[in-house]
């Protein structure tokens, strides 16, 4: 595997550990480039047994990952095989539920925002750790007249509870580290300048363990079949995204900047303005 030929992606494997830097300028959106290397990636590690852990982070201080590209429907020819390898699931759940079955152990490292794409990818994760102070999660979907369609609603009712995932849905709140932790949405909160140091402590004593010990704790605690529950979300945002409120709000946010880096960090507020007209 070429691990300089990636253009979304920054690989450097070392002592058992792949680590992974997103890298999608401005904003860190998934883009179909992105998800197409990250399955070549994820891939490629899945057999190679002297990989025992993957960590995840970004090149972008304020973004881990923003949310997916709004014009990813133009380039949807680059995930065709990846739809044809994933026929009970839609391209952008694959990319959650190729993670979630990764024999390694998969370590999201989020010094930023994550927003609904780049929150289902935090969630598909095996674990997530999040900068106190400047990490911030959400889904705020429905606020552009959808639901989640890459995973989010299953992912979200596993991770904190039903009662929560509505709130989370329909509430669209920006949750930090701390909030995040105690909603069960992360592993835990640790102040920022500690994450780096924590995650790599973490990553580096699983290495430590052994390829046997690792690929047998995935099997004992293995991943939720959610498949089902995967198909009437896809059903759900199918029906959502080709509705003409729907329209109105894409091509409101389009106008007012969405995807940069001043937009985005208040994308919320953003998205209510756009509703109110």
């Amino acid at each position: 595997m070429d691990l300089a030929g990636f253009t979304t992606l920054h690989v450097d494997i070392r002592d058992g550990i792949a680590h992974v830097v997103l890298d999608n300028p401005p904003v860190n959106a998934l883009g179909a480039t992105m998800i197409r290397e990250l399955h070549e990636l994820l891939g490629a590690l899945g057999g190679d047994p002297s990989v025992r852990v993957i960590v995840f982070s970004s090149a972008n201080e304020e973004f881990f990952l923003a949310h997916v590209d709004l014009h990813i429907l133009e380039e949807m020819d680059q995930l065709r095989a990846i739809a044809a390898s994933n026929p009970e699931v839609n391209v952008f759940q694959a990319t959650g539920e190729l993670l979630r079955h990764q024999p390694q152990i998969t370590i999201v490292k989020l010094a930023g925002v994550a927003r609904a794409g780049g929150a289902e990818f935090v969630a598909a994760a095996d674990m997530a750790f999040a900068a106190k102070g400047t990490a911030r999660i959400g889904q705020p979907e429905s606020l552009m007249g959808i639901l989640p369609g890459g995973g989010g609603t299953q992912y979200l009712r596993e991770r904190v509870g039903r009662n929560r995932t509505l709130e989370l849905l329909l509430g669209a709140e920006l949750l930090d580290a701390d909030r995040a932790a105690a909603y069960g949405w992360i592993n835990r909160a640790v102040p920022a300048a500690d994450l780096d140091a924590f995650v790599e402590t973490l990553a580096a004593n699983i290495a430590a363990l052994g390829p046997e010990i690792v690929a047998r704790a995935k099997r004992v605690v293995p991943p939720s079949d959610i498949v089902a529950g995967l198909r009437e979300e896809n059903d759900a945002w199918s029906a959502l995204v080709e509705t003409e409120t729907t329209a109105k709000l894409m091509s409101g946010a389009v106008e007012r900047g969405i995807q940069t880096p001043e937009v985005e960090r208040d994308l919320e507020g953003l998205m209510r303005a756009v509703a109110a007209g």
